[in-house]
């Protein structure tokens, strides 16, 4: 045997990780700083559903405005022609394309959200990520969606304030971004209710198509709440949409029943159900492959 010392090997570095994933534990354990470490990733999904939305139609981009215009043509036609609903003093076709564009919004939000885990099944069982990034590009997507629409409606708002009508620009417009936030945490919330809910029961997720349509005919988007009889207006108030699209119409066509207590009541109703949405999305993502 040889005298001759042997060399030792160099010792290995340990192995730096960037990424430790641990199990999430209890309700309440909702990591919503990945949200922020994700978002190159939320970017993608918004890309892929933003430009994928219209492709190879005929139309193309232009499906994003013709729906809210067909839709408020008939409504003018429908409620504000035959039906003689009141809209206040204000042209019909700014009355109704202003709570189409508002709700198109919330309604895009709740629905495109409810289908979070049955529609995306393949994807969570392969790779790891925060799945509530999904339901967040889900909002963005629809918010760029909004944007468009609503430039839309303020063109033709200008027009209408150059040719006469009694609207004009006014300082309550600031209120947009707020109202914005609020609507899409309420679709945010009541999308992930609903998702989490039809990973057991798929009769939610048939249901919440039907149930939106018949929700926008109690939320004012067809008719003022200064129509509602006095006594019957708190009914209407509870629904947390009315608030909003009164408020929209307030800020933009200086029209609509709505003080402080109403807003406030409104936010906080939003604020449950996104607290509430959260909570089952959150226990749901942890065992939803068992279910889907």
């Amino acid at each position: 045997m040889s005298d001759t010392p042997h060399a030792s090997a160099p010792a290995e570095e340990p192995i730096q990780w960037t990424e430790i994933i641990t199990p999430q534990q209890g309700w309440f354990d909702v990591r919503l700083g990945e949200i922020w470490q994700y978002r190159d990733l939320i970017w993608q999904f918004f890309r892929r559903d933003f430009v994928s939305s219209y492709r190879q139609t005929v139309l193309g981009p232009l499906w994003f405005v013709l729906p809210p215009l067909f839709t408020t043509l008939v409504m003018a036609v429908v409620f504000g022609g035959v039906a003689k609903v009141s809209t206040d003093g204000v042209p019909h076709i700014l009355f109704f394309l202003l709570g189409v564009t508002a709700w198109n919004y919330f309604a895009s939000c709740l629905t495109r959200t409810a289908t979070t885990f049955t529609g995306n099944a393949g994807l969570f069982g392969k790779v790891y990520f925060p799945r509530l990034t999904v339901p967040v590009s889900v909002v963005l997507n629809n918010l760029a969606t909004f944007g468009i629409q609503f430039a839309i409606f303020l063109v033709i708002f200008l027009y209408q304030w150059h040719a006469g009508a009694p609207v004009a620009p006014n300082w309550r417009m600031v209120l947009l971004p707020i109202l914005l936030v609020q609507m899409g945490a309420l679709g945010l919330g009541l999308g992930c209710m609903v998702s989490a809910l039809t990973t057991r029961y798929r009769d939610f997720g048939m249901l919440v198509s039907f149930g939106v349509q018949l929700w926008m005919y109690v939320s004012c988007v067809v008719f003022p709440l200064s129509s509602v009889s006095p006594g019957l207006r708190w009914l209407f108030i509870l629904n947390p949409m009315v608030p909003i699209i009164e408020s929209f119409r307030f800020a933009f066509l200086g029209k609509g029943v709505i003080e402080i207590w109403q807003l406030a009541l409104s936010f906080g109703m939003s604020g449950v159900f996104l607290f509430l949405g959260l909570l089952m999305f959150h226990h749901v993502e942890r065992t939803f492959t068992d279910t889907v």
